[in-house]
């Protein structure tokens, strides 16, 4: 039944394109979760009224996380190319992907950490300065676990966000279900290849919103 809706569709290469665009996504998120969190706390701190407050190291912060988020993908993509060649050693296949995807996403979830570190109560924050608590204290002891619900739904977003931009970096090279669905499914004239490479990226959305969503719940106690 499958063979007879579906005639041009391999299953053994749709399951290979969506390990490749599982581990770029994963392997991705991996990084801007770590850099985004560095980030966002340096933004957080540096700000007006913040623990590190630095008007100067808060701007330029600000302005390179500014730059790399409004850069479209695709852009961002070819702007790299020559650095994904020097440290990658190569600009097809999912590892030559990581490089923009890595840089395009930390920013973006950079924000969303500014913005779940904002919503802490300062009275809170306030108590534990009080108390003489060191900066790492507090934010290891304060900030990260009471902000921790928004910082989950925080990467659900940059998680999904990632795998629209592993689809296109796929469709120039990286591999992918976004280059199955675009090289054999539209450039090759095969409807139904793209079709069903666009339900598999559905389902992977899904389940990382269903996860996203148990995790944000089970955590947060408010």
């Amino acid at each position: 039944m499958f063979e007879k809706w579906f005639p041009n569709v391999d299953l053994d290469v749709i399951w290979s394109a969506t390990g490749e665009t599982v581990y770029m996504t994963l392997i991705s998120l991996a990084f801007a979760f770590a850099i985004g969190i560095i980030l966002g706390l340096l933004l957080f701190l540096t700000s007006k009224g913040g623990l590190w407050e630095n008007k100067p190291i808060n701007t330029v912060i600000g302005a390179v996380v500014n730059i790399f988020r409004s850069i479209p993908f695709i852009i961002l993509i070819i702007l790299l190319l020559g650095f994904t060649k020097l440290i990658m050693g190569t600009i097809l296949g999912p590892n030559a992907a990581l490089p923009a995807l890595v840089i395009g996403s930390a920013p973006f979830y950079a924000r969303l950490v500014e913005i779940a570190l904002r919503e802490v109560d300062k009275g809170v924050i306030e108590a534990a300065r009080s108390m003489g608590a060191k900066t790492s204290t507090i934010i290891f002891k304060v900030l990260l676990p009471e902000s921790l619900p928004a910082l989950i739904s925080g990467i659900t977003v940059t998680a999904i966000a990632l795998i629209g931009s592993t689809a296109i970096a796929g469709a120039i090279g990286a591999g992918g279900l976004g280059d199955l669905a675009y090289v054999e499914g539209y450039q090759s004239g095969n409807t139904d290849v793209t079709l069903v490479a666009t339900v598999f990226i559905l389902i992977i959305v899904f389940i990382i919103q269903i996860i996203g969503d148990l995790i944000t719940n089970k955590i947060d106690k408010r």
